[in-house]
């Protein structure tokens, strides 16, 4: 028998999983580890935890699944992308790790989009935004805030590569995430040298890394010591991975032109494939090779949606019943009795890219329950989602399918509005552990047992439902729709008086 260890590298936490060829999971195991918050809206993490929490998970991991350690063929991650480390020579932490949602970088990020450099046409068509979590803006916040750091650091890199490292000993960087966070472009002459040129920070691409691996590819086996702390042999293959978000395609099975990748939680990610370049106001993207080779993908993004239910849940003092709100909001009609959500609780990531948008509930009467406006919540994210799908649509890229992972998967009625609102099929695999699945598919690959990721996740993405739009809740919310369109511009003008977010 042959066996894949996987891990995702969470925000919270790293779980461990292994799996099978046919891509069941075997065995699995989660390592809590810290984050450190502190004013600016600084996040931080001890490096040398995520190591730690693999060891410990991977170690209970395969004991559950109760496999012989020396079937373990291959090693994939999917880690948190934009989590930025300074590492020395011997690769160990400079300083703590600046994770992803960290935004003191936030002058940096304008910094870097006043260069209107070449390198930023994936950026909404070069027009932006540049986010603070991105990796130039860290780099570039670390050059200007901490310059020993800087000027010691023989590699700046990620979670993903870090861990590369330890595995390994090789400095390699994944194509996924360079491709979509460090603005390197396979089509545009790789690395972005005018622009971390305009910024003076010519040292950062001597200090990333300059071995580039593509989701699927071998890296290297284990190393001895790496081995010896995993109870694993050195015949083990590290295979490339990348970002959570991004691997989580493919274990959704998300793969060709025309299929649209919906990872939903606090917020929603928006993953399309193309067979050429988009390009455009309102979208970002398209990243060529980002995840399968000589494809695109276009993106958008949602900065509020389960984090509005949980908005709502804290307002009603923790006394949701998530089951009976469901059942209660699943018997109204689409509209909710005349209330209409603006899904920007945390300002518009797309197509808007407007951070100073804001939430509104609008239609209110006394009439209405917590039930009316838990569903309308759920139909102004669908119609968010529709407006992200209308711009891509307007840049040249359709969807013709939605297929969910992550928390909404567990909602029949929220599946259901995505699919009304948006007038497309919404599909959902059996395993809503996208992340790990797909690790699982690129592991197998690279091990030799598939020669393209499209025959691993044949193999191992297996089926789950399907739920198909209504013609009639369709052509309701097609008149709610435009009513939710022109809210934007009409709240534009009242807005309250508050500081830049991010």
């Amino acid at each position: 028998m042959t066996y894949f260890l996987t891990a995702d590298g969470g925000t919270e936490s790293l779980r461990a999983r292994v799996y099978d060829l046919s891509g069941v999971c075997l065995g699995s195991a989660a390592v809590a580890y810290e984050t450190k918050f502190s004013a600016g809206a600084r996040a931080e993490q001890d490096p040398e935890d995520w190591w730690q929490a693999f060891i410990t998970a991977a170690r209970q991991a395969i004991e559950t699944a109760r496999v012989d350690p020396s079937a373990v063929e291959a090693i994939t991650l999917a880690t948190t992308s934009c989590t930025v480390v300074a590492l020395d020579r011997e690769g160990r932490a400079l300083r703590p790790a600046i994770i992803w949602m960290d935004v003191r970088a936030s002058a940096e990020a304008e910094a870097v989009l006043a260069t209107r450099d070449g390198a930023l046409i994936s950026n909404g068509g070069a027009r932006g935004p540049v986010s603070a979590e991105w990796m130039i803006p860290k780099a570039l916040w670390i050059a200007r805030n901490e310059p020993e750091v800087f000027e010691n650091a023989f590699t700046i890199c990620e979670y993903q590569d870090f861990m590369t490292l330890r595995l390994t000993g090789e400095r390699a960087a994944s194509l996924n995430n360079v491709t979509l966070r460090w603005h390197y472009q396979t089509d545009r002459g790789g690395w972005p040298s005018t622009l971390v040129e305009a910024l003076g920070l010519d040292a950062l691409l001597e200090k990333w890394p300059q071995r580039i691996v593509p989701p699927g590819g071998v890296i290297a086996n284990l190393s001895a010591k790496a081995a010896g702390e995993l109870g694993l042999s050195t015949g083990v293959k590290v295979v490339q991975g990348g970002a959570d978000a991004l691997i989580g395609m493919i274990g959704l099975g998300v793969a060709h032109p025309g299929q649209l990748a919906l990872i939903t939680g606090s917020s929603h990610l928006q993953f399309g494939v193309t067979e050429s370049a988009v390009h455009a106001p309102g979208i970002w993207g398209t990243y060529r090779d980002c995840v399968y080779p000589n494809r695109y993908i276009v993106e958008g993004g949602q900065t509020s949606t389960g984090s509005i239910i949980a908005w709502l849940g804290r307002l009603m003092n923790g006394t949701m019943d998530f089951d009976e709100m469901n059942r209660k909001a699943a018997a109204l009609e689409p509209g909710c009795d005349g209330l209409l959500v603006q899904d920007h609780f945390q300002g518009n990531r797309t197509p808007y890219t407007d951070p100073l948008s804001r939430g509104a509930i609008v239609g209110l009467t006394l009439a209405h329950e917590p039930h009316h406006i838990f569903r309308a919540i759920m139909e102004g994210i669908g119609f968010g989602t529709r407006a992200i799908l209308d711009a891509m649509a307007t840049a040249g890229y359709r969807g013709t399918e939605i297929t969910v992972g992550g928390g909404a998967g567990a909602s029949d009625l929220w599946l259901q509005i995505h699919a009304d609102t948006a007038g497309l099929p919404v599909c959902v695999p059996a395993s809503r552990d996208a992340p790990s699945v797909g690790s699982a598919v690129l592991a197998a690959h690279g091990a030799g047992h598939f020669a393209t990721i499209d025959d691993g996740i044949a193999a191992m993405v297996r089926p789950g439902k399907r739920i198909e739009p209504r013609t009639r809740e369709m052509a309701l919310y097609a008149d709610i729709y435009q009513q939710y369109l022109a809210l934007y511009p009409a709240l534009k003008s009242v807005r309250g008086q508050e500081g830049r977010s991010i």
